[in-house]
């Protein structure tokens, strides 16, 4: 670990040097390269020269511990238990900050909610995620845009897509990605039984042209009336789009716009994420392969948390966290749950690269 760590500081004054160069100046795309790659170091650097720092202190300690005074001795005997403790939490983080990087982590995401078992139910509870989400993503001062809806006769959610953006998005939704459960009684329910739904939650980072390129000979565009309440404007014309990928046969229909053209933007940029997502699951199940276990997959296919309302009890099963107040969560509180995955899912990153599993791992 500390043959890497000076290669890193090495490489951080190397590009120190190099930004102060003239040339470097005049040449717009050599700086930013230069000055993006600075911030991505600056921080372990940081963190690696506070660590020598303590070192040299303990290091300095050494003659006071064979001190003819006693109580000397007693005070650097404390200050270096006190400093070993310190080392040992510098060492954890400095093994955390040289983990790869998920190249995604910084991007946009695109949030699908879908309505699973449960009927109308779970349609309902769909629109209750789309509000708890909304409500976080305002906390954040991030903005959050529909780019599909379809909506039924009372208030729920078949399927709703949004396109989330800020800055670091997809490293605090990237979990979310599952089976959510809830437990209550529904609105029709004359006898007051507890209903069981699920609703299943999907989070794609956001594709750009560099990640995802298209070519539109591989894209069949039809065009049709949008369906929904009656008199509205949106159904007097064929402007719903449904775009369909030929090489995979996957298909993305947008409709919420008046404008064919912005259905059609809409439902190219949704087709790029789920593209990008798939080439990212194929990526990380052929890692797998070579692994003991895959940190952090979010596989849709888990049952990952329950929100029980009579209780009013929130269990996220993957870290056996349990938080009896859903209704601040349901109102968009979710930094604890979000803050305890991240922790657990790089603790395990941590162990399975102590144990030599971290394959895409290069160095």
């Amino acid at each position: 670990m500390f043959d890497k760590l000076d290669q890193v500081e090495a490489r951080y004054n190397e590009l120190t040097i190099l930004l102060a160069d003239p040339k470097i100046a005049t040449d717009p795309t050599a700086f930013v390269k230069i000055n993006k790659e600075l911030a991505e170091l600056e921080p372990i650097v940081t963190s690696y020269l506070q660590y020598q720092k303590t070192q040299e202190e303990m290091e300095n300690l050494n003659a006071l511990l064979q001190d003819s005074d006693e109580q000397i001795r007693q005070m650097a005997q404390e200050e270096s238990a006190r400093l070993s403790e310190k080392l040992i939490r510098q060492e954890k983080d400095l093994q955390v900050l040289l983990l790869p990087k998920d190249p995604y982590d910084d991007k946009n995401i695109l949030l699908e909610i879908r309505a699973g078992t449960g009927g109308e139910e779970a349609a309902l509870f769909a629109s209750v995620l789309l509000r708890m989400y909304t409500r976080y993503t305002e906390r954040k001062n991030w903005n959050i845009e529909i780019m599909s809806m379809n909506e039924t006769g009372i208030g729920g959610l078949k399927e709703v897509i949004c396109l989330v953006r800020g800055k670091g998005a997809y490293s605090r939704f990237k979990y979310e990605s599952g089976v959510h459960r809830v437990q209550r009684v529904p609105t029709t329910e004359a006898q007051g039984r507890i209903h069981t739904s699920a609703v299943t939650v999907a989070i794609l980072p956001e594709a750009e042209d560099v990640d995802v390129q298209i070519d539109e000979k591989d894209l069949r565009i039809d065009v049709f009336r949008s369906s929904g309440p009656g008199g509205q404007s949106v159904n007097t014309t064929d402007s719903a789009v449904r775009v369909t990928y030929l090489p995979t046969g996957m298909v993305v229909s947008c409709q919420d716009e008046k404008s064919q053209h912005k259905n059609k933007a809409k439902a190219i940029k949704i087709l790029k994420a789920r593209l990008l997502d798939r080439a990212r699951q194929e990526q990380q199940e052929k890692i797998a392969k070579d692994r003991r276990s895959q940190v952090g997959s979010g596989d849709r296919s888990e049952r990952i948390r329950t929100y029980n309302f009579p209780q009013g009890r929130i269990t996220d099963h993957r870290i056996g966290l349990t938080l009896y107040r859903l209704q601040d969560v349901l109102d968009g509180d979710l930094e604890e749950i979000m803050d305890k995955l991240g922790a657990y899912f790089q603790a395990e990153a941590l162990q399975s690269r102590e144990l030599g599993l971290d394959v895409g791992d290069k160095d």
